[in-house]
């Protein structure tokens, strides 16, 4: 049997969907008291608050003010393709990040700590279960394009 290009496709998007397990709803990704969401069961997301040791990942710490530390962020991220900020507040970012081929969209919410000089952070699937560490190495470089700059 000779599977066609766009059978491939098809085939590959089907078996895509059916590890859709679990979908975000708008109320997770919302500071509630100065404390970003915990992420679901689901292996799709990193954040620095969670109770998680699955989905523990290690905050971002800077020197400057708060203001020069949310410049150089909100920068890094206007660099990164397919990635829109979409709230802003005084001490929070959300930013929604597009996957090329099937246009998912991962939540990166940024949480500034000014009194501990800490950027904590969460990045989340909206939907599927598994991001194959799409979030964790997003964040990561993120880390590594920050070094020596905060």
């Amino acid at each position: 049997m000779t599977i066609r290009f766009s059978q491939k496709r098809i085939l590959m998007a089907l078996l895509l969907l059916a590890t859709m397990v679990h979908g975000a709803t708008a109320g997770e990704f919302r500071v509630k008291d100065y404390r970003l969401a915990s992420c679901p069961d689901s292996p799709n997301c990193v954040c620095t608050l969670g109770d998680s040791e699955e989905h523990a990942i290690a905050p971002y710490r800077y020197r400057k003010t708060v203001d020069e530390a949310k410049s150089l962020l909100k920068q890094v991220f206007s660099e990164r393709n397919r990635t829109k900020l979409v709230q802003e507040e005084a001490a929070y970012l959300h930013y929604e990040v597009r996957s090329l081929l099937f246009r998912f969209i991962d939540d990166v919410e940024i949480l500034f700590d000014d009194a501990s000089k800490t950027i904590h952070f969460r990045s989340a699937s909206r939907v599927g279960y598994s991001d194959f560490g799409v979030n964790r190495r997003r964040m990561e470089e993120v880390r590594s394009l920050l070094e020596d700059k905060l």
